[in-house]
């Protein structure tokens, strides 16, 4: 295990948070699990760190115990960004080019990439990413790789990605707080889509929805390209809440109930049977209400999902479907009702690159981060990436550290 080379990803969920190691050996080709925990997240709320001490004191845990368990120094990991506070807004930039032989540069490129992101912003708001969906050189479209062309004008049409800087910035304190260094942080559809969705899927149009406990992201591809983000600020944990209210229990009885009983739901099957749970004081109450209580609430998640289809013009449009992923996506036949209100092919999304990780739909964020580690460390070994690319994306996540 020695020559093993080692990526972590931490997802800092509202319910959990998760770590995830995996390793490549030097002549293998999937990446392998080595590590994998969770634990409750303390100072998280709807995705977001209100309590930078709290999350940092379970992070020093959680990479305490890998680093004793496995015998290594991890120091540097790859991290998640959540919250409905995330938005993504469409942008355009325009340079011209430099050289005078008129042969675009990785240094127009960055430009061009600089311009698209120069648009004002309300107070503490700020963008930490700029995804190119095409250059434009002279007015032709459609390009994904524009250096060593020729041209006078270039223009970049471009996917900004931002955030609530304060929430931003208590991420980032919490993660350096417990001595580690982040490589790089990315939302958490996007992780998500990279676990589980394929080249194909997203060159179609397709989305993933990660249904996470406070809240449910929602990444839109097409031809590619990545063209919308939205993370809503509900969860199975509202589930959770509508048990506890409809059959007035526990909390943790309603959550007992929600991952014992759950197997009826959206089935016409045994709807009448009661079931009773508890000794001392017994709770009793039937298939069909528990049915009807969960129910009412996946259908709002897919309702405010048609309607982010709907201002991108690609409700009941995508041919590829919606792959479904996160803990909320382990209710039984949720694929089922995913088709009927959104109109669009379903499937679970599984993990498939990375072994050991295939059926657990909950971790599916941490594997994306451990993917997008991996491709972008595959990059840097490349000789046709420039330094001057690597030192601005290291940039762009240190400016959120800047007071």
């Amino acid at each position: 295990m020695a020559k093993t080379h080692f990526i972590a990803g931490i997802d800092i969920g509202s319910q959990n948070i998760k770590i995830l190691i995996a390793g490549r050996k030097p002549k293998g080709e999937k990446l392998e699990v080595i590590f994998q925990e969770e634990a409750p997240s303390v100072g998280v709320r709807k995705g977001v760190v209100v309590d930078a001490f709290g999350v940092s004191n379970n992070l020093r845990t959680l990479i305490s115990k890998a680093r004793e368990e496995l015998g290594i120094k991890i120091d540097s990991v790859y991290l998640s960004v959540n919250g409905s506070h995330i938005f993504s807004m469409p942008s355009r930039g325009t340079v011209s080019v430099s050289r005078a032989d008129q042969k675009i540069s990785q240094e127009d490129i960055q430009r061009v990439l600089q311009a698209a992101q120069t648009f004002s912003l309300s107070s503490n708001r700020e963008i930490f990413d700029v995804l190119p969906k095409e250059f434009i050189v002279d007015g032709q479209g459609g390009i994904k790789e524009a250096v060593g062309l020729q041209g006078v004008r270039l223009e970049a049409e471009v996917l900004a990605l931002g955030g609530f800087s304060p929430y931003l910035k208590n991420l980032t304190q919490a993660v350096l707080d417990a001595d580690l260094q982040i490589l790089d942080m990315t939302p958490s559809p996007i992780a998500a889509a990279r676990a589980v969705l394929t080249e194909k899927q997203k060159e179609l149009g397709a989305a993933v929805l990660d249904i996470g406990a406070g809240t449910s992201g929602l990444a839109v591809f097409e031809e590619g390209d990545l063209i919308n983000l939205t993370i809503l600020p509900v969860g199975s944990s509202n589930i959770t809440n509508d048990i506890a209210i409809g059959l007035k229990t526990d909390i943790d009885i309603a959550e007992r109930i929600k991952i014992e009983y759950s197997h009826a739901i959206f089935s016409g099957s045994q709807k009448r049977e009661k079931i009773e749970i508890g000794e001392e004081e017994p709770l009793t109450f039937s298939h069909k209400f528990l049915s009807k209580i969960i129910t009412l609430r996946v259908t709002e998640i897919f309702n405010e999902v048609n309607k982010e289809l709907k201002k991108i013009s690609r409700e009941k449009l995508l041919p590829a479907g919606i792959v479904l992923t996160g803990g909320g996506a382990k209710l039984p036949k949720i694929t089922d009702l995913a088709k009927k209100e959104l109109k669009l092919p379903a499937k679970i999304g599984k993990s498939r690159e990375i072994e050991g990780l295939e059926e657990d739909t909950s971790f599916a964020i941490a594997a994306g981060l451990i993917l997008l580690g991996s491709d972008w460390e595959g990059e840097i070994k490349t000789p046709a990436i420039s330094g001057e690319e690597i030192g601005s994306k290291l940039k762009r996540i240190f400016k959120i550290f800047i007071p």
